[in-house]
């Protein structure tokens, strides 16, 4: 076992039991795990919370935060003042030979500032939290797969590999997968990708730069790549992040809009696209730190249903990475808090009949709160996987600095839910018209 896991006695008393139970079984401690773990052991319920890697890690990630998740993170107690987290102002936005620098909407509902921070400890920040709440928090332990009840056909727990190679199964009435994009254990439960929802792919490095104290993230509009000798202009973007460590994440992320989605070279074309850069500002080879790796973002509600048969959804695992802008871990964070709370809500609930019936208001809830924004998203992928319409947009809207903070808005989904200004009002008005599906 590693020495993160032997260390906590809560972790060894569910460790020695041959069949441990629990009142919850949360999958995968990302973001989206976490954050629900840490909720609901602060309810008091006992939670198990199990993860296939140990902490600190590495993750495919532009390391920037939004305003909101900011929030979230707040919520969770979490602050900003260490070393490590570096705060910036707005989102900068360069494309067909304008650069617009855009702050934040100055809102009550979020923060006015977003932060970044890599994935290789703000994980373990999250899963910390969820552990000092009273999560049973198990590091390389691999989930195999569920254990179902033959006379219900409900999943009551899951077999696991430990750290030591041995077979275990722990035990709960609920299990919560979080286990990411691929979601085997959602997978074997027979809950499949919908192939009606956009997905994207982001590719990303990090360079010693003298950007690394950007206070503006920064959004490049125009991925260009050369097909068959014929240059494509890509439905996607490019970002410059500064981590505050030294280096910047530089990356890419492309939609599956376009016929060439499935024919571009996505590491040839983030090479191609920093060597054009600025010599000064070194995304050069000699300047990099670590490989050009990939991921999958489940975009708009990929994986339904949310909840089924005793497994509840949240994160990469339900497909809720924003559709506009391949925002993932805000919405992972306050589905896992959403999750948390119906889950909450049915385990005070007498009968068995009338905690599935809490259960199952978890669709109709993540509905409610993403469904016409998500809807909204999906026109908005198919639109700018025509390169002509991208073109013009990116040529004529770019200048327009009022229409590019209402795209701010509407991209970055940062609205006053109430009384907010007339952006807001209309924002909000087209989630509520368009159709949940």
């Amino acid at each position: 076992m590693s020495e993160t896991a032997v260390t906590h006695s809560s972790d060894r008393a569910v460790r020695d039991r041959p069949d441990a139970e629990a009142d919850v079984i949360v999958v995968g401690a990302g973001p989206a795990g976490s954050t629900t773990a840490y909720y609901l052991a602060q309810a008091g319920l006992d939670v198990l919370l199990l993860e296939k890697t140990s902490f600190p890690r590495e993750k495919v990630c532009g390391d920037g935060l939004t305003p909101r998740a900011v929030k979230q993170l707040t919520a969770m107690g979490i602050g900003f003042e260490d070393k490590g987290w570096i705060k910036n102002h707005g989102l900068r936005i360069i494309g067909g030979g304008v650069r617009l620098e855009l702050p934040w909407p100055d809102l009550a509902e979020y923060p006015g500032f977003g932060l970044v921070r890599t994935r290789m400890d703000f994980d373990s920040i999250l899963a910390d939290r969820a552990r000092q709440a009273g999560a049973n928090l198990l590091e390389r332990t691999n989930v195999t797969g569920p254990v179902v009840d033959p006379r219900s056909n409900r999943i009551v727990g899951v077999h696991a590999k430990t750290p030591d190679g041995e077979r275990a199964t722990y035990r709960a009435p609920l299990v919560i997968a979080a286990d990411g994009n691929s979601s085997r254990l959602s997978v074997a439960m027979g809950i499949r990708k919908r192939d009606d929802r956009p997905m994207g792919v982001a590719v990303r490095t990090y360079f010693t730069s003298p950007r690394h104290e950007d206070d503006f993230l920064e959004s490049w509009l125009e991925l260009w790549d050369n097909t068959d000798g014929k240059d494509v202009l890509l439905p996607g973007y490019g970002w410059v992040f500064g981590v505050g460590d030294g280096t910047s994440n530089v990356g890419l992320g492309i939609l599956n809009s376009t016929r060439s989605f499935q024919e571009v070279d996505y590491r040839k074309l983030l090479r191609r696209w920093t060597a054009s850069m600025p010599e000064e500002w070194g995304f050069t080879e000699e300047n990099q730190r670590g490989q050009i790796r990939g991921a999958a973002l489940p975009m708009g509600f990929n994986r339904t249903p949310h909840y089924a048969r005793g497994l509840m959804l949240v994160g990469d695992a339900g497909g809720m990475v924003n559709p506009f802008n391949g925002e993932g871990i805000a919405y992972a964070m306050e589905a896992g808090d959403i999750a948390a709370d119906v889950v909450i809500q049915a385990h005070g609930r007498t009968t068995q009949q009338q905690r599935e019936r809490a259960l199952l208001r978890y669709p109709q809830v993540l509905s409610d709160v993403y469904g016409g924004y998500y809807t909204l998203g999906r026109y908005f992928v198919k639109a700018i996987g025509q390169p002509e319409l991208m073109k013009y947009a990116t040529r004529y809207g770019l200048p327009q600095r009022t229409l590019m903070r209402f795209m701010l808005k509407m991209l970055a989904n940062l609205t006053e839910p109430s009384r907010g200004d007339a952006m807001d009002r209309v924002i909000n008005g087209l989630s509520k018209m368009a159709p949940a599906a």
